[in-house]
């Protein structure tokens, strides 16, 4: 069951503009397996809830989920406790196939996006330090990076991009919400391609601190090299995988 507050989860399955509402929604149901809204194992929404939370047919779903069991991302089951769940594990790119996901010519298309990234997030903390926040914005904030703290490699990209979502939901602006969703998942499925290590979730967890704190202290230049730090380790990995 995916809880009704979780950011990741909102900003994933708001409503489908009705062009392309096929294309889109095979789009979304992807944006959830890779952002681990959907875990592997786990099951999506009921068909007739998810539709009305996409604002898409029945049929149109159908259509989406039918598209991705092909391609091995999920399964029905039926009867009691059926459903469509995703794969265990879902297929996980080879760098040849990120690289393709990643349209355009490899090292242009992934510097776009590392770019577009940054560009955004940085923007948004810097916004979140300059304008403050709540009390209990700030209580979200810690609770966000507890529970990635505590999350294993299994669960840890999910709690991440939980994290980063809601620093882009802070801002108060729906589209960097969306842009921010967007990029992350793109940004996810190029690191399919390696595995979480414990070193690394550590320093992560470490870096996530260091940008609250910043934003804390209403210090947008410290904002800044916090979030600029955080994305580089990620960006260097890229490279490195897929340069």
């Amino acid at each position: 069951m995916i809880p009704s507050c979780d950011p990741a989860a909102e900003a994933v399955f708001r409503r489908v503009r009705a062009d392309n509402a096929l294309e889109v929604t095979v789009e979304r149901l992807m944006c959830a397996i890779r952002l681990g809204v959907v875990p592997a194992g786990g099951r999506f929404p009921a068909e007739r809830d998810l539709s009305s939370r996409l604002g898409v047919s029945r049929v149109t779903l159908r259509e989406a989920i039918q598209h991705l069991r092909r391609r091995g991302f999920v399964e029905s089951r039926r009867g009691r406790g059926g459903g469509t769940f995703v794969a265990e594990p879902p297929p996980r790119p080879t760098p040849e196939e990120a690289r393709h996901g990643l349209g355009g010519t490899g090292t242009t298309a992934l510097e776009d996006l590392l770019s577009f990234r940054r560009t955004l997030e940085t923007g948004a903390v810097v916004r979140l330090a300059e304008t403050g926040l709540t009390v209990d914005q700030h209580a979200l904030l810690d609770r966000r990076v507890g529970v990635a703290a505590d999350a294993g490699p299994a669960d840890y990209r999910r709690c991440d991009t939980v994290f980063h979502i809601t620093l882009a939901q802070l801002t108060g602006s729906e589209r960097t919400a969306a842009a921010v969703t967007d990029a992350r998942m793109r940004i996810n499925q190029l690191m399919d391609v390696a595995p979480l290590t414990e070193d690394g979730l550590a320093a992560s967890d470490g870096e996530h601190r260091r940008i609250v704190r910043a934003v804390r202290a209403r210090d947008p230049e410290a904002a800044r090299l916090a979030l600029g730090g955080h994305l580089a380790g990620v960006e260097r990995r890229l490279r490195e995988l897929l340069g």
